[in-house]
C-alpha cells in the first residue's frame, strides 16, 4: 500500500503521532464509520446528523516518514478553507501550493538543494488537520 492508494478515503480519525527515532515520524489513524442519529441542541432537533465511530473491523492505518522538515498538528474547528492551495486527494492529500509550503520555505532554509526536493502531505481527519513536509516518500502500511 502506499500513500497514493488513501487517496480517496473520505472520513479518518487521527489517532496519534510518534518519533520513533529522532527526527523520524510515525502517524496512526482509524477509519470510520457513520451511524444516522439524531442530534439535539437545545430545543433544536437534527435529523441529518451522524456519530462517527471508528472502525474496529478495519485495521489502523500507520503512515511512517524516514524523515521530515515539519509537521503540525492543528484543531479541525480552527482551519479554514483556503481556494488558493491546490492539492491531489480527499482527506490524505499531496498539495502542490499551500500556506504551509509557504511557512516552511519563508520559516527555514529548506530549499531543493538541502535537503533536496520535497512535499507537503495533508491528512484532513475528523477533527484534527495533519500538515508534513518531507523529502521521503511516507511508507503505509496497516497497524497490527
Amino acid at each position: 500500500m502506499n500513500y497514493t492508494d488513501l487517496m480517496n478515503l473520505k472520513h479518518v480519525y487521527f489517532l496519534g503521532v510518534t518519533e520513533p527515532e529522532e527526527n523520524s515520524l510515525r502517524l496512526f489513524f482509524g477509519r470510520t464509520k457513520s451511524i444516522p442519529e439524531p442530534l439535539v441542541i437545545g430545543d433544536k432537533r437534527y435529523e441529518d446528523a451522524h456519530s462517527i465511530i471508528i472502525d474496529e473491523d478495519l485495521p489502523v492505518i500507520q503512515i511512517d516518514f524516514e524523515t521530515y522538515i515539519g509537521y503540525s498538528v492543528l484543531n479541525e474547528s480552527y482551519t479554514t478553507w483556503d481556494d488558493a492551495e491546490e492539492f491531489e486527494g480527499k482527506v490524505f492529500r499531496i498539495y502542490s501550493k499551500s500556506k504551509y509550503l509557504d511557512f516552511i520555505k519563508v520559516g527555514t532554509f529548506a530549499s531543493e538543494d538541502y535537503p533536496g526536493p520535497f512535499k507537503h502531505y495533508g491528512m484532513c481527519c475528523l477533527n484534527h488537520i495533519v500538515d508534513v513536509v518531507s523529502t521521503s516518500e511516507p511508507v503505509v502500511r496497516e497497524a497490527d
